[in-house]
């Protein structure tokens, strides 16, 4: 969605190391803001993102208004998505990941790709679109690659929200991987199952108490997104994932676990 960093560089640059032609689109969904005021806010700079691709190698780059990509008479689908359209992201942001399917699929259609690449950070939505390309079928034509999280030294993911941030609030937005990595340190080194809601009560107290003003979920789940409320290390792969709130932006982040 425009506002381009490292962390969206990079899928550009692998792209170009994998594939012969690399189309980048930049395009404010209007239909996945659920907040009117944050779809307004959001940071463009459509300018020096054209510039930033150019740099990178990027071929081409794909500006469509709403009523070219949408058409005037378009009606958005509904999409199937059980229960990751209520859950952690879906829960807090109502009609977000249709909005987010209606986009894709237009962009899919328009531009037919071999290859989509997308960033871990918004892992949830990595998921949502896995489920989008298996309704429609895409999973035997489109390859999707999901790439590591690109992060600043602090350990914040690069996000285009990010931009709104003072510098002090950037330091301390840190605090959220901070909080990950100490939860996972605690997983990974216990000798007997932990009861995650007591991890779990304890990291959002120290967010709060860290420059934080909310957090709408610290949880650890499975690859289906199923909460995995006792950790145990025969259990294997995990996901750490919160959401928390800090000069009134909201932040993502997410960490693997593997026992």
């Amino acid at each position: 969605m425009g506002a381009l960093h490292d962390g969206h560089i990079s899928l550009i640059k692998k792209s170009i190391a994998q594939k012969e032609f690399t189309v980048c689109s930049i395009f404010v969904n209007p239909h996945q803001f659920n907040d009117k005021s944050d779809f307004e806010k959001y940071p463009k700079r459509v300018e020096n993102d054209i510039l930033l691709l150019e740099s990178a190698g990027c071929d081409m780059v794909f500006l469509p208004e709403a009523n070219e990509l949408y058409g005037i008479h378009y009606r958005q689908p509904f999409y199937e998505l059980g229960k990751l359209e209520n859950i952690f992201e879906g829960k807090y942001r109502p009609g977000h990941f249709q909005g987010v399917c209606a986009v894709i699929d237009r962009l899919v259609e328009i531009i037919k790709p071999s290859t989509l690449y997308l960033g871990k950070k918004d892992f949830q939505q990595c998921k949502v679109i896995a489920e989008l390309f298996r309704l429609k079928g895409w999973q035997h034509t489109i390859k999707m690659v999901v790439s590591e999280t690109i992060r600043e030294k602090n350990g914040l993911a690069l996000s285009s929200r990010n931009l709104r941030l003072s510098k002090q609030g950037i330091q301390k937005a840190g605090n959220l991987f901070k909080a990950l990595q100490e939860a996972k340190e605690i997983l990974n080194n216990s000798v007997e199952a932990v009861e995650f809601y007591q991890l779990k009560n304890k990291m959002i107290y120290s967010l709060l108490g860290n420059g934080f003003e909310k957090v709408d979920y610290f949880e650890l789940v499975d690859n289906d997104f199923n909460v995995v409320p006792v950790f145990n290390k025969t259990t294997g792969k995990s996901i750490l994932i919160s959401a928390a709130c800090i000069e009134g932006i909201r932040l993502i982040d997410n960490l693997d676990i593997v026992s």
